[in-house]
């Protein structure tokens, strides 16, 4: 079967969406709460008492602030968020990790490490390398599709 380059893409993009979907990356937490916490972890990595803002959680997301809301809410029912003030600006509002609820989300960000750990071994560092490039590629264009 003949495939143009658009097809085979398309194609090659619901396959890669279905592998991710059927091994479930981030078992143990809904997925938008742990691609938030990724971030709020990735931030507490760099300077343990920060926070980061709901607002560049968004705009890091491209989440809607509606979803994003809901999200930290739920992570915070949890006990792995907790809001908090920076400054004297009382609209924004920041969210950092409950520490000594950590260990919640290092076992399920641990697991996807570990499905990372196979990508790279089924296909090679180059290819993941590649990977990286152009998903860093996408961002640096600000892609988005027309309607979103």
């Amino acid at each position: 079967m003949y495939m143009n380059k658009k097809e085979e893409l398309l194609y090659s993009w619901v396959k890669l969406s279905t592998i991710i979907k059927n091994n479930r990356i981030t078992k143990g937490l809904m997925y938008n709460e742990a691609i938030i916490m990724l971030f709020v972890y990735n931030k507490y990595q760099k300077d343990r008492n920060s926070a980061i803002s709901i607002k560049e959680i968004i705009n890091e997301t491209k989440m809607l602030k509606s979803l994003v809301n809901r999200t930290v809410n739920s992570l915070e029912k949890k006990g792995l968020l907790v809001k908090c003030q920076v400054g004297n600006d009382k609209r924004l509002v920041y969210v950092k990790c409950v520490e000594k609820n950590l260990d919640i989300f290092l076992k399920v960000h641990n697991s996807s490490l570990n499905i990372a750990s196979k990508i790279i071994e089924v296909i090679g560092e180059d290819n993941v390398n590649a990977f990286i490039n152009i998903v860093k590629c996408f961002e640096e264009k600000n892609f988005s599709l027309p309607g979103n």
